[in-house]
């Protein structure tokens, strides 16, 4: 199986349009993997039908047994994310605020405090409306580890695919440069960049693909909305060139996608001329995954 996973560094570029339109017309050849889970979005277009559903925990927090506590007030000097509050002389603590370190659960003299797992969101695995299967999250309010949920979608992905021998899953990946992002890259076999020509899409362009030579992943690049600014579409492909990342495609705005697109279709299902550059990018894809097995 290859991975391909969609990045753009910016939100709003476009990513998740691409990897939207790449699902529709992988069709059952691929598994689809939403790794934007802290602003998850590609459920509007594919329309999965969230039929297996599971709790995921991601760390862990503090709970303190209120029967046990000695209200010595040790954990409220010690703690330094303010966590620990006080309210009647009982003390407890808030979930919003507590990082899950355990300190105060390893200081409490009558180890009245207990770190137990966290629930930090949801995992699905659907059947999309292109026959797909798919493979997403969501995180609660407020939570964290982020990149651990990821990885879990990830591992997901990869196990249907590889039991049910399909050649592709696609990855959505998260905007920017954090842990959700290097847990997306995490074992791809080619990434796609999707910028568009604006100042700050071609800097955060820059910074994350400075996180992906890390990796030493085949990167191709797309400039989507690429008639809105010439200059910065120069910048972008000199930009390219430099980084020896191969333009597959430019996509012209289109008033017709956005209309499209607001009906919770793709831009391979909009007029023929955007369904014939998706169908492009799709098959100029596939050619650069073979060209890697044949370096191999």
């Amino acid at each position: 199986m290859k991975e391909i996973v969609i990045l753009s560094g910016k939100g709003g570029t476009g990513k998740t349009s691409v990897a939207a339109s790449l699902a529709i017309l992988a069709g059952p050849d691929a598994v689809i993997a939403d790794c934007d889970v802290d602003a998850a979005n590609m459920h509007l277009l594919l329309r999965p039908d969230f039929k297996e559903s599971s709790d995921f925990y991601g760390g862990t927090l503090a709970v303190i047994n209120s029967d046990e506590c000695t209200s010595c007030g040790l954990c409220l000097e010690k703690c330094r994310f303010g966590a620990i509050t006080i309210s009647r002389q009982l003390y407890s603590v808030n979930s919003f605020e507590c990082e899950g370190c355990g300190y105060c659960s390893i200081i409490c003299p009558v180890t009245a405090i207990d770190m137990v797992p966290r629930k930090t969101g949801k995992l699905y695995i659907s059947k999309t409306r292109a026959g797909n299967q798919m493979v997403h999250a969501t995180m609660e309010a407020g939570a964290e580890n982020s990149g651990k949920l990821v990885t879990k979608v990830k591992q997901e992905a990869k196990l249907i695919a590889g039991e049910n021998a399909l050649p592709y899953i696609i990855v959505d990946g998260s905007p920017g440069l954090g842990c959700p992002v290097v847990a997306s890259l995490s074992g791809a076999d080619m990434v796609v960049l999707v910028t568009e020509p604006s100042v700050s899409a071609l800097h955060d362009l820059r910074r994350v693909s400075r996180v992906i030579e890390n990796f030493r992943i085949k990167t191709v690049g797309i400039i989507n909305k690429s008639d809105i600014n010439d200059g910065k579409v120069s910048e972008i492909r000199k930009f390219f060139e430099k980084e020896g990342i191969r333009e597959i495609a430019s996509i012209p705005y289109s008033s017709e996608v956005a209309m499209v697109m607001a009906r919770g279709l793709t831009m391979s299902e909009s007029g023929e001329e955007q369904k014939k550059v998706t169908e492009e990018i799709w098959m100029k894809i596939k050619n650069e995954l073979t060209l890697i097995e044949t370096d191999k």
